[in-house]
């Protein structure tokens, strides 16, 4: 071995053992803040948005800025865990997308806890059994997630962050080559994310729609003529080789998911806010409530109808707000808003996904 090379090692290994003794200090500080804020939430996600976007603003290179959030999601996490263990339900089996969601917003010191629907996933939290929930919400190719909007209408709980998840598709099987596959299997919505690669690539395989991209892996393991769709996570778990990688037709293919709690968000200066309303039954209904965020300067990022429960051919509108409702613009608006709209919900306030 070189001198050179000699050199090179020792000095990493010194680098190895500062950074050791620095996170040691920085565990004893998140300890000793423990401490301070009481009975305060262990998990706050305004403030973990600014580290991270600090860490990213500071990083020189050569990593690339993702891979440095990551380190320190996973420095939070493990920091988090010394003051108390947090649960946090998802969507299961284990595998999913929205365990690959959960695991970027909490890192691998939280809990995951999986859940077999989306009304378990938010029953879990709202009865105490877990502290938070990550729900999906819509994806930039197929849309909304209806389930989780209904659900939102009701539910106790807040939002509190948003995780934007790139999704790449992956073909997996038990056997290292997609000869034979006369079943695919997977979720409906990543079956219609990879539509062309099928028609392309297997169009006489029989399309089997399951409750989740695990579950998918999990059939195709045990099923010779057949294969999966899903993320790479899922061929992991389940011992299948990827045969093809990013078959998604879209190559921006993204899915956000919500984080939902029982704790407000103090603005960080890069914050959405989400509501749903109700808009009364007469011509111009819906431009009279856009009206006040003219007004008041504040813009929308998405607005989605849903039908109403509380009538024929009446709806609610999901809006996303850019801003915090205690910033001035937004709160002179829902203002207006709860003078106007006959139902209004705000959903809550939270730090907006790191892209």
């Amino acid at each position: 071995m070189s001198d050179e090379l000699a050199r090179r090692r020792a000095e990493i290994d010194a680098i190895d053992a500062e950074i050791v003794a620095r996170l040691a200090r920085r565990a004893e500080l998140a300890r000793e803040i423990g401490r301070l804020k009481g009975d305060g939430p262990v998990y706050r996600p305004e403030r973990e948005a600014e580290v991270l976007r600090k860490v990213s603003a500071a990083n020189p290179g050569p990593l690339p800025a993702e891979s440095v959030r990551r380190i320190f999601v996973e420095v939070m996490s493990a920091c988090r865990a010394l003051e108390s263990p947090l649960a946090v339900g998802f969507l299961g089996p284990a595998g999913t997308f929205s365990e690959m969601a959960l695991r970027r917003q909490f890192g691998h010191a939280a809990e995951a806890v999986a859940c077999a629907s989306i009304d378990e996933v938010f029953r879990q939290a709202e009865t105490g059994a877990t502290q938070y929930a990550v729900v999906p919400v819509e994806n930039s190719t197929e849309g909304t997630v209806g389930r989780t909007l209904d659900l939102l209408l009701s539910t106790p709980l807040s939002i509190c962050a948003e995780v934007v998840l790139q999704v790449h598709q992956n073909a997996m099987r038990a056997s290292d080559t997609l000869e034979g596959v006369t079943r695919v299997y997977s979720h409906a919505q990543s079956l219609g994310q990879c539509q062309a690669w099928l028609a392309r690539t297997l169009p006489a395989a029989e399309r089997v729609p399951v409750a989740s991209n695990a579950e998918a892996a999990r059939l195709a393991a045990a099923d010779p003529g057949a294969c999966a769709i899903g993320p790479a996570l899922a061929a992991e778990r389940y011992g299948l080789r990827i045969l093809a990688a990013n078959i998604e037709d879209e190559p921006n293919n993204l899915t956000r998911f919500l984080v939902l709690g029982r704790q407000e968000c103090v603005p960080t200066g890069s914050d959405h806010t989400s509501l749903v309303m109700s808009a009364p039954n007469r011509p111009g209904a819906v431009h009279a409530l856009l009206t006040p965020l003219a007004r008041h300067g504040v813009s929308m990022c998405r607005i989605e109808s849903r039908p109403s429960r509380l009538g024929t051919w009446e709806y609610m509108f999901y809006v996303d707000l850019v801003g915090h409702r205690a910033d001035p613009p937004v709160a002179a608006a829902l203002a207006e808003l709860a003078g106007l709209a006959p139902f209004l919900k705000v959903l809550g306030s939270y730090p907006a996904a790191i892209p």
